[in-house]
């Protein structure tokens, strides 16, 4: 792709999650002509550079990161401790990180969202929430009123956080899990898939089952 004074988007990450991520990427990049984005701008940033998926290009990260244009981005790529390092990698080349909102997703006008997040279809961000950097709640996925989400945490398809709970830096959760309410979630903790937390999950634990237990540290 030639150099241009133009915006680009890059979705990085054309796996299954990328993919899945791309059509709401582009419904919400026609949703706003501000940005300044035309659909032939938007790419994949991926190690499959020179090849397409879906229809677009695949560029590589550094190729992406000397474009000479406004460079906007999102990462998505769920393992939280890889999308820190790709955004950060990114945002000290002045790249400029977008939240991307599902059409059919919901935020609450009192909702906080930090720049990165992806927010797909059918999620729910409601009352008081605020969520950190680079975010991904995947379909389905609700965070309650007055949680508080670090940065890079992973919400898994159908994920429940429910009202007032604590989640810190890096934490995933895994599809169809439930969080009780007021409760505190460890930076680094994993919530396997359908957990029911009951209680606290200290930092870096993995906890699964119902009710959820550790497994390891």
């Amino acid at each position: 792709m030639a150099r241009s004074s133009q915006a680009i988007f890059g979705l990085i990450g054309a796996g299954g999650h990328g993919r899945e991520t791309m059509p709401f990427v582009r419904a919400h990049i026609a949703a706003h002509p501000d940005l300044g984005i035309d659909v032939d701008r938007v790419v994949f940033v991926d190690r499959q550079a020179g090849t397409a998926v879906g229809g677009h290009l695949v560029l590589a990260e550094d190729e992406f990161a000397a474009m000479d244009a406004e460079r906007l981005f999102a990462v998505a790529v769920g393992q939280p401790a890889v999308r820190r390092a790709i955004a950060e990698r990114l945002e000290s080349a002045r790249c400029r990180a977008l939240t991307l909102i599902a059409r059919t997703a919901t935020v609450v006008d009192s909702a906080r969202v930090a720049p990165g997040a992806l927010i797909a279809p059918y999620a729910l961000i409601n009352a008081d929430a605020s969520v950190g950097r680079h975010l991904i709640a995947n379909a389905h996925s609700s965070i309650a009123h007055d949680c508080l989400v670090g940065d890079f945490v992973t919400l898994g398809p159908r994920a429940c956080v429910n009202g007032g709970v604590r989640i810190g830096d890096g934490v995933e959760i895994g599809a169809g899990a439930l969080i009780r309410q007021g409760l505190s979630i460890g930076a680094g903790a994993v919530i396997g898939m359908g957990a029911v937390v009951v209680k606290d999950v200290a930092p870096g634990a993995t906890v699964v089952g119902n009710p959820a237990r550790e497994v390891a540290r």
